[in-house]
């Protein structure tokens, strides 16, 4: 069902709703749909918060588009050691974020809300500034290329570390998944460790596989330096 008008009406005490429809977005918008479910749980454990009332499930589905604009506007920096079982070396990818867009910012405009099977669906453009136009269009030149993996949140936890982080979590494996997958097409020899920039093509499709987070995610991915074995 449509939500009522109570929720458009949360919905719109920081964001200024938009009437624009996906087939009239201009270069300078980007949209996305979030799915915030309303009876979260995660490897069994029950979320402080359950069952999620609207407003509390309408501010995680703003959240979470932050998260995913400010991802697919200023991306991250990443460091990614391939890792090499034989040599004793693990895997690790280290992602530092480019720029953050904050909960309230007036460019985020929320266009249409639904209360389906339990999950808050929320849809919202964000409008670009012209310094955010250009840092968008650059993931878009020639020297970047485009990569897509599935990543996967803990398999199991001890601790809650809160609804968005294991989002987050999974997100990371899927740049992490995405990174290797790309070395490997275009990479004769495994590097040691490779650094560059790495961005969302768009917002990523999450579910549930086996208990746990999965995302599907698709990159826009910028090498900058390979340091192969042969270095050490």
């Amino acid at each position: 069902m449509r939500c009522c008008g109570f929720l458009f009406f949360f919905l719109t005490i920081s964001f200024t709703l938009s009437a624009q429809s996906e087939w009239g977005l201009h270069s300078d918008v980007i949209r996305g749909e979030v799915y915030v479910d309303l009876e979260p749980i995660y490897i069994g454990h029950v979320d402080e918060q359950y069952p999620l009332d609207i407003q509390t499930a309408g501010r995680r589905a703003l959240d979470e588009m932050s998260m995913f604009f400010s991802a697919m506007i200023y991306g991250w920096s990443f460091n990614y050691e391939v890792g090499e079982r034989a040599r004793g070396i693990e895997e690790n990818l280290e992602l530092e974020q480019a720029g953050t867009i904050q909960y309230g910012d007036p460019s985020l405009r929320v266009t249409d809300t639904l209360v389906k099977d339990m999950q808050l669906r929320v849809w919202a453009d964000f409008h670009l500034n012209d310094a955010m136009q250009r840092r968008y269009q650059l993931w878009r030149t020639g020297t970047t290329a485009n990569a897509q993996a599935i990543g996967y949140g803990p398999s199991k936890i001890d601790e809650y570390p809160g609804w968005i982080e294991l989002k987050k979590m999974a997100l990371e494996d899927a740049a992490r998944a995405a990174i290797r997958a790309m070395l490997q097409g275009s990479e004769r020899n495994r590097p040691k460790e490779v650094t560059g920039l790495i961005s969302l093509a768009s917002f990523p499709r999450y579910y549930i596989d086996s208990g746990r987070w999965a995302s599907s995610a698709r990159f826009r991915v910028q090498i900058t330096e390979i340091i192969p074995f042969s270095v050490y």
